[in-house]
């Protein structure tokens, strides 16, 4: 095969808030129970933002830590990428207020709205980018404070969720073209809007001027995610002719833990190999990922080399999958 520019990992960075809020604390407030939570989702805890702390805040911690592993200065930087459906404002972007604060200085900026699949969307777009020559060096960053847009009185889906952000430092280099090679590998992207209505915020700038909360239809966004998840998986990995059970990690989006094990078994991944944080993280949306990549990469486990593959499914209903070797 044909040389070919790889995005290739080179850092890695998480930011959770200090507040945790355990299952026992939330039954204090909603109809709902330890056991119930865990039962249904896997969910022990989740991080909740402080009062005045940004999602900007978030993902500028996690950048932080992503460029000194990666042994990068900010302004070594040429694309600031956030995937978040929580932005600090409805605008400027709020990739803008991270590249102000970490001092990034003029360069590519924007963000990325594909709910809990914005990071996968967000990787393939930088992929792209860096592909074509446009950008050297890339952060992608998964940042959400969702308890701003839940209703804290519905116990179906203010259980679910938490606060967070991680990153990924990318950056190109040249490869072989061939499966061996380091970085992004593969990927598959899809959507269908006839499922809008099935996991949604009931409020936006041109319908309601407001921000509104969050709404979920939880047995339809079940059914979908595991079929939409398997298909996106397997149609990644095809494009390398091999199958999901041969990656080394499988690293889903951190929603529920029975549909995380329902995906695996149907792609034939062992569950030694399937990252989870459900439990400790919550729904982080786009930040659940790369939140799962660093702790994967921190506890030891995730090596120079490894392929993983992370697939993710959110409101739209959108979806998709990165193949990449770390």
């Amino acid at each position: 095969m044909s040389p070919r520019r790889r995005s290739v990992v080179t850092g890695v960075g998480a930011r959770l808030p200090e507040r945790v809020v355990t299952n026992d604390e939330l039954s204090e407030r909603v109809d709902t129970s330890d056991s119930w939570i865990r039962e249904r989702t896997g969910i022990r805890q989740r991080h909740i933002a402080a009062e005045g702390e940004l999602t900007s805040d978030l993902a500028v911690a996690a950048a932080r830590q992503a460029l000194e592993r990666a042994g990068r200065r900010p302004g070594e930087i040429d694309l600031v990428l956030v995937a978040t459906s929580t932005p600090d404002n409805t605008f400027p972007a709020t990739a803008t207020a991270v590249q102000r604060k970490l001092g990034t200085g003029p360069a590519m900026a924007l963000d990325l709205q594909a709910v809990c699949a914005g990071y996968v969307y967000a990787l393939t777009t930088a992929e792209a980018l860096l592909r074509c020559g446009r950008a050297r060096r890339a952060l992608v960053i998964g940042a959400e404070t969702f308890s701003r847009i839940l209703d804290w009185e519905d116990r179906a889906t203010c259980v679910l969720f938490g606060d967070g952000a991680g990153a990924l430092v990318i950056e190109a280099e040249e490869g072989t073209g061939t499966v061996l090679d380091r970085g992004i590998l593969a990927a598959a992207l899809s959507a269908d809007g006839r499922h809008y209505g099935h996991l949604y915020v009931d409020g936006g700038p041109s319908s309601t001027g407001t921000v509104g909360h969050l709404r979920m239809n939880g047995r339809e966004v079940f059914r979908h995610a595991v079929a939409a998840l398997v298909a996106s998986a397997r149609e990644t990995c095809g494009e390398l002719g091999i199958a999901p059970g041969e990656v080394d990690w499988f690293v889903p989006h951190q929603a529920n833990r029975r549909i995380i094990e329902a995906v695996a078994k149907r792609l034939e991944i062992p569950e030694e190999r399937v990252v989870m944080t459900v439990d400790r993280h919550a729904n982080t949306s786009a930040a659940s990922i790369p939140l799962a990549l660093e702790c994967a990469w921190s506890e030891g486990r995730l090596r120079r080399g490894d392929l993983v593959l992370a697939s993710a499914i959110g409101g739209g209903f959108a979806w998709g999958s990165v193949l990449l070797r770390w």
